[in-house]
């Protein structure tokens, strides 16, 4: 497995050399970009792809594989939105990230499907999500770019069961899981989650949280927290997982870039490294 990490991890305003550079220093195999909000680094709405190409090659030049893109702008924009104006909208953003993966050679684009809340009930987020999706999946398939679903507290897709079905019912190699470990942890077991999905999983994010806590504060540095990493690792390896586990942590407030080198480490306990 490769180890990757989020450009969240940075503080905001990194320039992609530094953080290129950092991210090889501190053992990385590979770097999660976001399409970012308009002013932002790196990729946003308005990146043209002569500079998607360059910050590719930049990318390169420090040894540094892109596998996937990542937005919170679909929180803004969401999917499932009552507004047709809005869903076109997140329609457009996750477009951008599929051509933007394209042309980054990246295979994967992180999608929030959508969120339940008191003005979207569940069955409503199910039926809008699906049909959203549909419409983007003829563009990622001209892309050879994977939507990939992620679990992240949003009231939706609440068993491994249900996604699997949920994936499934697109009849589409395109669409699959971008799993987070840490998320799921607040109602259930990753390793079981792991196996459920099987090859439905696309790629991993890692994070690690105590559920006693029963907040965002619960989450905590990779290997301080409740996540069973020995299960998580033979649940990968059960299901032929060789691909990346991307960190999405906190950064210490002391010493910020400290976050990237110290979880570095702890991704390579989690893979096994050195074990023999």
């Amino acid at each position: 497995m490769l180890k990757g990490v989020n450009q969240w991890c940075f503080p905001e305003g990194t320039p992609l050399e530094e953080l290129f550079a950092i991210s090889k220093d501190a053992g990385y195999d590979a770097v999660e970009l976001n399409l970012n909000p308009v002013g932002g680094v790196g990729l946003t709405p308005e990146t043209s792809a002569a500079e998607v190409e360059a910050i590719g090659r930049l990318a390169r030049k420090h040894d540094m594989e892109l596998r996937s893109v990542s937005t919170a702008l679909l929180w803004r924009f969401p999917l499932v939105a009552a507004d047709p104006e809005i869903r076109e909208q997140g329609r457009r953003i996750v477009s951008k990230q599929l051509e933007f993966a394209e042309l980054l050679g990246a295979d994967t684009a992180l999608v929030v499907p959508g969120a339940v809340n008191e003005e979207t009930p569940y069955d409503v987020c199910y039926e809008r999500s699906r049909r959203e999706l549909e419409l983007l999946l003829p563009e990622a398939e001209n892309r050879k770019v994977h939507i990939a679903i992620e679990n992240v507290w949003n009231k939706f897709l609440l068993s491994p069961l249900e996604m699997k079905q949920y994936i499934d019912d697109f009849q589409s190699k395109w669409i699959g899981v971008y799993f987070d470990v840490g998320n799921i942890l607040a109602y259930g077991f990753p390793q079981q989650w792991i196996r459920i999905l099987d090859t439905r999983i696309r790629k991993i994010h890692v994070k690690d949280f105590r559920p006693g806590v029963g907040t965002g504060s619960g989450f905590v540095p990779l290997l301080s927290g409740d996540v069973n990493w020995a299960a998580v690792r033979e649940a990968l390896q059960a299901i032929g997982y060789t691909d990346t586990l991307t960190a999405e942590v906190g950064i210490y407030k002391g010493n910020p870039l400290q976050t990237v080198y110290d979880t570095a480490r702890h991704i390579g306990v989690i893979i096994g490294d050195g074990e023999k």
